[in-house]
């Protein structure tokens, strides 16, 4: 914080509207600072190594395909000091359990009714950690998200990434007959057809998210 005691602000994010949306609830707050509104999570370490920064907005998916999660890792790496809430929309089954390991303070999902944005950057900023208790389940075909396993949803980050059975068997070490019987409860408990329908759904639902795509 600076001399006054106002925290020092960087809000990273991509997209216009929520941007400003973020920019405009700190507005009227004596105690925030919007610094610089930027859209790509690698540009947030050079801002921060600038030393006039206490808090990061860093919104996961961002700019340029750029991982706000890995971004984050990296400035909590040299300025521990600094706190980072990580936002997302994205219903990634991987993102809390990463962003706890990558030191990011707290996390808030953008459309998930729950703690204020502003309650959980203040009670942040005041050393408290914030994480919701889980991910958002979504609808994939006929059934919730939240019905899958922990083994198939390793399965089925596989899936997206367009890998083939055996080669999902190498990676997780499982048989190729079990690789195959997780698809064919996955595809049982959504009704859908095919193993490329299911990564599809996934991939455009935000529920599975490869990391060299975030």
């Amino acid at each position: 914080m600076d001399g006054t005691g106002t925290t020092r602000v960087i809000i990273v994010e991509d997209q216009e509207l929520p941007a400003q949306y973020v920019a405009m609830i700190l507005a009227p707050r004596e105690d925030f600072t919007v610094v610089r509104i930027i859209k790509s999570a690698e540009m947030a370490y050079f801002y921060c190594a600038q030393g006039n920064i206490d808090l990061v907005i860093m919104d996961i998916f961002t700019g340029l395909g750029s991982d706000g999660l890995a971004a984050s890792a990296r400035i909590k790496a040299a300025f521990p000091q600094i706190k980072i809430v990580a936002v997302t929309s994205m219903p990634e089954v991987s993102y809390l359990k990463r962003a706890r390991e990558a030191g990011v303070d707290s996390f808030w999902y953008k459309e998930v009714a729950g703690e204020p944005l502003l309650d959980v950057l203040t009670r942040t900023v005041a050393g408290e950690s914030i994480y919701p208790d889980s991910t958002p389940e979504v609808m994939i075909g006929k059934a919730s998200s939240g019905v899958f396993t922990e083994r198939e949803l390793d399965v089925l980050r596989e899936l997206v990434r367009g890998v083939t059975n055996h080669e999902i068997a190498a990676k997780l070490f499982l048989s190729s007959t079990t690789v195959k019987d997780h698809i064919s409860s996955m595809l049982a408990k959504t009704g859908l057809h095919s193993r490329t329908e299911l990564a599809v759904r996934a991939r455009e639902l935000g529920l599975i998210i490869p990391e060299c795509d975030a």
